[in-house]
This record gives C-alpha cells, structure tokens and sequence, in this order.
C-alpha cells in the first residue's frame, strides 16, 4: 500500500510491524512483515484479488512501477503473478529496505527499489511502464497532475493501465481529457480505480 494512510506512530514493540499476506501466483499464502511505521498499511486482500482479477489478461511479463510503494504489497503481488520488473518508489528509506529484503529473502528476479519522493521521481527521465500502481495518501492525490506527469514525461507505453486508490468517499478520479476509467469498484472506506491514458488515435484527433 503506500507511504500514505498514516496516524500516530506506534509507541510498543508489538505495533512496531505489520504484515500482508501474498494472496496469487508463486508466491500465494506468503506472508510478509514491514515497518509500521505511521501507520502505513498494505491494500487489503479483497481489493487486490480484484484488482489483478482485471489485470490478469496483461500482468504476464508487464513492467510496473509501484509509485507510493510503502509496504510494496502490490509490487510485489505483481511479481508473484508474474510481471516481468517492478520498481518500488517510496520517499521512506526504512520502507524501500524493507521492500528490498523481501525480494532478497523471495529471490525474486525483476524488482528494484528507489527511495525518493514520488514527485521527484517523475521529473526525472520516464522510463516506460506497462502498468503503475498509484496509491498515495487518502484525499491528498491531485489525479489530473499525476496521470499527466506519467504521460506527458513518457513514463507509459501505449496501452498502458494505471491504478488508483483513494478514500471511498472522494469518488470517482478526475482524470485529465482523452484517458478513460476503465474499472471502478469500492470496497469499505476505499475506493480504486482502473483508467488507461489516450492512445494515439486519440492524440491525432485532437490536433
């Protein structure tokens, strides 16, 4: 989940971790602890089964960025269900070594970690992704800004799928002109969301 959802921190030893359960593919029924730290928490099982419910005609060999990666659950979902490479972003250094030791102890081939603020991070040169886990913290995210950042720096193939998560109650995303909302679904307090950006098609008929 993300760097996001964040309270106090904790004050015992025995809140001083969390844990995720990997829910498909090879590394199903894993289960993994991280830094609880303020608060951050994995996306929850029911909306990950759905999520690559829907991604599961394009998750084979996709390469992914898992922006806001905080426990770096749906990265490393990604992974299990096999995609190709994910990069793991989180502006948290306690949390990208975390992310690192679970690739490490999971062998896993393809994951990379890059501790540095999400912001940042998409001014600098795109590579390009065929999917991108958006989930940063509750009602903070300004949507138009960060799908045109991953678009216009040249961080998308065409065809790509870009997830987002927010508060259920802030509805569905605003997204800028000519991308499309492609899934949508709720699921307790949060709401998520599947979108694509315009293909070229629809740049050419723009102009």
């Amino acid at each position: 989940m993300t760097q996001s959802k964040r309270g106090p921190r904790p004050t015992s030893r025995k809140a001083a971790r969390g844990s995720f359960r990997i829910i498909g593919g090879a590394w199903r029924g894993r289960r993994l602890d991280f830094p609880a730290l303020a608060g951050v928490r994995p996306t929850g099982d029911r909306i990950r089964e759905t999520l690559f419910n829907w991604l599961q005609p394009v998750i084979q060999g996709a390469r992914c960025l898992d922006l806001f990666a905080g426990s770096g659950a749906l990265g490393l979902e990604a992974l299990s269900r096999g995609a190709a490479e994910v990069l793991f972003v989180d502006r948290d250094p306690t949390l990208t070594r975390a992310v690192e030791g679970h690739l490490e102890m999971l062998q896993a081939v393809g994951g990379e970690c890059r501790c540095q603020e999400a912001g940042r991070f998409l001014q600098g040169h795109g590579r390009r992704f065929d999917l991108v886990f958006l989930d940063p913290p509750f009602g903070s995210a300004d949507w138009p800004a960060l799908c045109e950042q991953l678009h216009s720096g040249g961080w998308l193939v065409e065809g790509a799928r870009v997830y987002l998560e927010d508060a259920a109650g802030v509805g569905e995303p605003s997204l800028p002109h000519g991308w499309v909302l492609l899934r949508s679904a709720k699921a307790g307090n949060v709401g998520y969301h599947l979108a694509s950006p315009p293909q070229p098609a629809d740049r050419e008929g723009e102009e």
